[in-house]
């Protein structure tokens, strides 16, 4: 395949990637290409929903990157960690399969900041031609989308019990985040396939639109291709080049080439290529080919914390006798008819709360896991628990993904600036209370046996000190290509980089803002909605 020639190279299989490349060919007469760094996304740790636990702990070999930050200052000087899918279905792939698209009013930001086209009003229609929604078509969902969207099929009782704790604490019940009010507390549904032969199974973006297309005569997917930078043409981009088994290859692009390699990948890549900072890409030896110092900058991501907490009831997951025979059992209702304990997300719970009622919208979310998650599933404790996260949904803090060195097989540098504007701060002090009152309420307060990092602080400075102990990331990085119409946006409301012609990004990175929720459907509208600007630029 190397020194190939299509009328389309998408660089990245995930969330966005998938979508493009699927939708890009099913023109017959165009020809599309894909490079993706990792594995097909098909084995049995990927398809088992609840299998998520032994890869997101883990490397490159789980199809995972498992990226570390810089050490944060916010965070007391601790590296965070930052999991991202390597492999078709990116990190929908490895996610908790939670399908949220964050509040209208996000997209409406966009809009307000020059993003032409990116409101609510028009976006929607992407979420719906992307959803296949088990519940039925209405104004806001849709049930034919090629991305199954499911409830849980056996939530456990503890995450009622969690609603049933937040209810008492006057926060009210809502049957759908993605409906008319985003604001309350209830189950999340999942992208999982609800119905038909993989029934139970994962829905990541891959499964969704690639998998079924790969013999498509016009799709040629390249796994194990690590893209190294963009061919440039003075201002137009001609090729990639791609590293697989220690040899370099190039593919070239007759009309465009859009990244898709996520909130760290793709600005990475843009520096690789010449496209960034004058003097970072200098620093490194790298000759600047376009100049455009918003690459890699106004990285934001979700802050959070938990409280873990040790259970003397077993009806969870958790490591002991009781958990094993569950295990068992697991295994075979999943094998035969697609159910059981394995097809679930562990946050099944969840939550959308403001933290002062004058607010227009909800500024904290809340997961609920029905398992003891300590440092990011890699620190396992015996036992059964379960744990509470509550999160920043639109940080201040800004941070900036830059390169290590020149090499492209190089892990990027990449420093979130956590908790650095103190606004953030004050308000998840704001949300480790509430959590905690919803902890304490009686509904949940029975499960308690012990709070895992029990600690005696009496003041809001030593529950902030506790906080920067423990904070890190829930998995929700965007910005670092954004999108937008000033001096520091990094391509256009089309997508399109910013001087730079047949070059586009599809993904986190153009986020301007964060959104108010999980970002993998979001991620997925923008790649149905990149596909759809691309075709008309045809």
């Amino acid at each position: 395949m190397a020194g190939a020639e299509f009328d389309y190279v998408v660089v990245g299989g995930g969330s966005a990637g998938s979508v493009i490349a699927s939708r890009l060919s099913e023109d017959p007469s165009v020809s599309v290409c894909l490079l993706e760094a990792g594995g097909e996304g098909k084995g049995l740790l990927t398809r088992i929903p609840a299998a998520v636990i032994a890869v997101a702990p883990n490397g490159p070999k789980f199809g995972n990157w498992a990226f570390e930050t810089v050490p944060q200052p916010g965070l007391n000087g601790r590296k965070g960690y930052q999991p991202r899918g390597k492999q078709l279905g990116g990190s929908s792939a490895i996610n908790a399969m939670l399908y949220i698209r964050g509040h209208p009013s996000d997209y409406d930001d966009w809009a307000n900041l020059g993003c032409d086209g990116w409101s609510w009003n028009d976006v929607l229609p992407y979420f719906k031609k992307a959803e296949g929604n088990q519940r039925g078509s209405d104004n806001l969902h849709n049930s034919h989308g090629p991305l199954q969207v499911g409830d849980q099929q056996r939530p456990r009782p503890i995450a009622n019990a969690f609603i049933d704790a937040a209810e008492q604490m006057q926060i009210r019940r809502n049957e759908d985040f993605n409906g008319p009010e985003q604001e309350g507390v209830g189950l999340y549904q999942v992208t999982q396939f609800w119905e038909g032969s993989r029934k139970g199974e994962r829905c990541s973006a891959a499964a969704a639109y690639l998998h079924a297309q790969m013999g498509r005569p016009n799709l040629s997917i390249i796994t194990n291709a690590h893209a190294a930078r963009v061919v440039l043409d003075g201002k137009r981009a001609t090729g990639v080049v791609y590293i697989q088994k220690g040899r370099e290859h190039t593919v070239s692009a007759k009309r465009e080439i859009v990244l898709s390699g996520g909130a760290f990948n793709s600005p990475q890549i843009l520096q690789l290529s010449g496209i960034g900072a004058a003097d970072d890409l200098a620093s490194h030896g790298i000759e600047i080919k376009h100049e455009l110092p918003g690459v890699g900058l106004n990285l934001q991501d979700h802050i959070n914390f938990t409280s873990i907490n040790r259970s003397a009831q077993t009806n969870m997951f958790g490591i002991g006798w009781v958990a094993t025979v569950d295990l068992i059992r697991a295994i075979w209702d999943w094998k035969r008819e697609g159910s059981g304990h394995l097809t679930s997300p562990y946050a099944e719970g969840g939550a959308f709360v403001k933290s002062d009622p004058s607010l227009d919208r909800p500024d904290l979310q809340f997961h609920f896991v029905v398992g003891m998650v300590d440092n990011h599933a890699r620190d396992l404790r015996l036992g059964y628990g379960y744990t509470c996260y509550v999160c920043v949904l639109r940080p201040h803090s800004r941070g900036t993904v830059t390169l290590k060195d020149a090499n492209p097989l190089s892990a990027p540098k990449i420093d979130p600036q956590f908790l650095s504007d103190e606004r953030d701060a004050e308000l998840l002090l704001k949300g480790v209370k509430i959590m905690r009152g919803i902890l304490d309420a009686p509904p949940l307060k029975k499960f308690r046996k012990k709070e895992l990092y029990s600690n005696q602080d009496t003041s809001d400075a030593e529950l902030m000190q506790h906080i920067r102990n423990r904070a890190d990331t829930v998995y929700h990085p965007v910005g670092t290509c954004k999108m937008g119409t000033d001096d520091m946006a990094v391509v256009d409301p089309r997508l399109r980089v910013r001087g730079i012609d047949g070059l586009r990004v599809a993904d986190a990175s153009i986020m301007p803002t964060l959104i108010g929720g999980n970002t993998n459907a979001p991620c997925i509208m923008i790649g149905e909605k990149c596909a759809d600007l691309m075709k008309s630029a045809a």
